[in-house]
C-alpha cells in the first residue's frame, strides 16, 4: 500500500478499557449499542483506525454473527481495523500454551476475515499479584521466560507455525518486545525472529516496554538500530527516565510520545530506511490515555513522510 503522513494507519489501542465491566459482565457479552458507547470515545478523539486489543475484546472469539455486527459498527463509525493485538496469551504458557496457540490461529483467521493486515503476538504472561498492586506494574517483577533451550525451541516452533499460517493468508506477524521474555532485549529479539526465519514475521519494536524498567537497559538508539531491519506492526509509547549513577536509582513514568526519552523522529527514520511499511498503534498508560494517544497520533503525522511511501 502507498501512504503519506496523512493516510498512514495509526490505530487507537483499547488498553484503557477493561474486559470485565463494573456489573461483572464481560465486554464479550455487551450489546452492539454498548460497544458503540465505548467506540464513540475513540471516534471523538479523532481516530479513524482501531486495534480492538484483546485485553478489551477478543474479536477472534466472537461468533461469526457477532463479529459481523462488530465490524458493521466500526464501519458505521468511520473506523477501520488495520491490525489485531494480543496480550498476555503466550504460546509457551505452562498451563494455557496449547489453548493460546489455538487462539493465535483464530486471531490470524479473524484478521484475514476482517481485512486486517497484521497481528501482534507476545511471549509475556498475566500480571502477578505484586504487579497488580503496584502503581506502575512494570516496577514489580513479572513472570520470566525460562532460560531453557528446549523452551526457546518450542517458542520458535510455535511462532513459526503461526507465521506460516499468517503467510498463507497474507498477514504479517509482529512479535512484541517485552522484558524478561525471549524478546526482552534487542539482541534476543533479533535472534528469535532470525530463528523463526519467515519474511512475514518481524519485531513489534515496543521499546517503551523496556525503557520504563527500573533497572539498567540498553540505550534506545542502540536497540532501535538492531531491530529496525525487522520492524513490523509497531506499538508506540514513551516514558521519562532518570538515572542516578551514584545510587543506581532509576525512576520512570509515562510521557507523551514527543516528550519522552525515545526520540521517535529518529527511531522512525531508522525503520523507514529499512523499508518499514506497517501500521502504528498508539498506547499510553495513566491519566486519560486515549487523549494522550490522540496527541501522539498527531505528532506521528507531523513527522512521517509527506510523500508517498509504499
Amino acid at each position: 500500500m502507498s501512504w503519506t503522513n496523512e493516510t498512514w494507519p495509526i490505530a487507537a489501542a483499547m488498553i484503557q478499557y477493561p474486559n470485565t465491566l463494573p456489573d461483572g459482565r464481560s465486554v464479550q457479552d455487551q450489546s452492539v449499542e454498548e460497544w458503540a458507547d465505548t467506540l464513540r470515545d475513540v471516534v471523538e478523539a479523532g481516530f479513524t483506525e482501531l486495534d480492538p486489543t484483546d485485553s478489551w475484546l477478543r474479536i477472534a472469539d466472537l461468533s461469526p454473527e457477532r463479529l459481523d455486527a462488530f465490524m458493521a459498527l466500526t464501519r458505521s463509525m468511520g473506523l477501520t481495523v488495520p491490525a489485531i493485538s494480543t496480550s498476555r496469551r503466550s504460546v509457551i504458557d505452562a498451563i494455557h500454551g496449547d489453548a493460546y496457540l489455538a487462539y493465535g490461529h483464530r486471531v490470524i483467521d479473524t484478521a484475514k476475515t476482517i481485512g486486517a493486515g497484521a497481528v501482534s503476538f507476545g511471549l509475556f504472561e498475566p500480571l502477578t499479584e505484586a504487579q497488580k498492586k503496584a502503581l506502575w506494574f512494570w516496577t514489580a517483577d513479572g513472570p520470566k521466560n525460562p532460560d531453557d533451550p528446549a523452551i526457546w525451541d518450542k517458542a520458535v516452533s510455535r511462532i513459526r507455525e503461526l507465521g506460516r499460517h499468517a503467510e498463507n493468508v497474507g498477514i504479517e506477524l509482529a512479535l512484541e518486545m517485552y522484558e524478561d521474555t525471549y524478546l526482552g532485549t534487542a539482541d534476543s529479539a533479533v535472534r528469535f525472529v532470525t530463528d523463526v526465519g519467515l519474511p512475514n514475521v518481524g519485531i513489534n519494536a515496543d521499546l517503551g516496554n523496556l525503557v520504563r524498567l527500573h533497572r539498567p537497559v540498553e540505550h534506545w538508539q542502540q536497540m532501535m538500530k538492531k531491530v529496525a531491519p525487522f520492524a513490523k506492526y509497531w506499538h508506540v509509547k514513551n516514558y521519562m527516565r532518570s538515572e542516578d549513577p551514584a545510587s543506581g536509582v532509576v525512576i520512570t513514568h509515562p510521557a507523551p510520545l514527543e516528550s519522552g526519552i525515545i526520540n521517535y523522529r529518529a527511531a522512525i527514520r531508522m525503520a523507514l530506511a529499512h523499508g518499514f511499511s506497517s501500521a502504528f498503534l498508539c498506547e499510553h498508560y495513566g491519566g486519560d490515555g486515549l487523549s494522550v494517544s490522540a496527541a501522539n497520533r498527531d505528532y506521528l503525522r507531523r513527522i512521517l513522510p509527506r510523500t508517498t511511501r509504499t
